[in-house]
């Protein structure tokens, strides 16, 4: 029975993505605090994608603010699965028609050089195993009507991930503060969030740290190549077709990209 329900669950969401009609929430079929079940559907579901010719780029890191941890009833982040075909272009554009219900919030963004692979990684060994950080901004939509979600409606929906844009200016972790650093997203030239890298758990770094010692627990521990993004530093901003959004983050220049039809 639970299975089915898992099953069911998921392809509640795919059906949703592929016919970009909104569904009900996915808790009707898990229940709202299972946060086991609900990385079972998003599993099912990245698995099909693959199947279907789709690459994973990297992982990206969800529930970094406490506000938005308290206002779901949880004490910990969650993640969701990046694929090659959620990319878009810095100073590119992509179309709406591909989300559904967007919102943008701007984040640092790691690339890294080496697998995180021991059992326990230290703070150490994740900066250790960081190319290079770049500024990014991520779209995210969610498949359920209204962003109707508890914890395990996002998780299952693959943390409500949908698109994301790396910046240009590759910067070493030496040669910036990503606690410090001041973030400043725009919308069509109006400010709409700000922030600094300490709003994304005190350091962005801390949570990729775990991000890694959950993956290595899950047995799929992070490996070179992979992109992070991190966590938003800023509250979300909602946007629609013709939208033009930026950000800049300290020492890590801009990146942007548009919205079209």
């Amino acid at each position: 029975m639970k299975d089915h329900k898992i099953s069911i669950a998921a392809k509640q969401l795919r059906v949703a993505d592929t016919t970009k009609t909104a569904c009900l929430p996915i808790r009707n079929q898990i229940g709202a605090i299972s946060i086991e079940d609900a990385y079972a559907v998003q599993f099912i579901n990245a698995v099909i994608r693959i199947e279907n010719g789709a690459t994973i780029v990297g992982k990206k890191i969800g529930l970094t603010s406490l506000k938005v941890q308290e206002q779901l009833g949880v004490n910990q982040p969650d993640f969701g699965v990046l694929f090659n075909d959620m990319e878009v272009k810095n100073g590119g554009c992509l179309s709406i028609s591909e989300t559904m219900q967007p919102k943008v919030e701007a984040e640092i963004a790691f690339l890294l050089k080496e697998d995180i692979t021991s059992k326990n990684p230290s703070l150490e060994e994740v900066e250790a195993a960081i190319d290079y950080a770049v500024a990014a901004i991520e779209i995210v939509g969610s498949r359920i009507a209204n962003w109707d979600i508890k914890i395990t409606d996002t998780i299952a929906d693959n943390a409500s991930a949908s698109h994301f844009v790396l910046g240009t200016e590759k910067k070493k972790l030496s040669e910036i503060d990503v606690v410090h650093c001041k973030m400043e997203m725009h919308l069509n030239g109006k400010l709409v969030s700000e922030g600094t890298g300490s709003d994304c758990l005190g350091s962005p770094l801390i949570a990729t740290l775990w991000l890694a010692k959950t993956m290595v627990v899950l047995g799929s521990p992070l490996k070179a190549g992979d992109i992070i993004l991190s966590g938003a530093l800023g509250p979300m901003a909602t946007v629609i077709s013709g939208d033009s959004v930026s950000a800049k983050i300290e020492g890590l220049g801009e990146v942007s990209f548009q919205f079209i039809k």
